[in-house]
């Protein structure tokens, strides 16, 4: 076990969920966060660079 980690279980013993020591691993939390972000991301549709300066050019190109 890891000081400052718990872990959840359901009826049938089996992990479901962690509980972690915010003042101990708030930092790291941060970082699972941004992992989770990212690969949510993942599923994203994509646009090249240029694409994206194109689309930024046109609105704010005058009319």
């Amino acid at each position: 076990m890891i000081e400052g980690v718990q872990y959840v279980t359901n009826p049938a013993g089996e992990p479901v969920a962690v509980q972690i020591d915010l003042q101990r691993y708030g930092s790291l939390w941060e970082d699972f966060c941004d992992i989770i972000i990212a690969e949510e991301r993942k599923k994203e549709t994509h646009s090249s660079w240029e694409d994206v300066k194109k689309r930024l050019n046109k609105k704010s190109a005058p009319k």
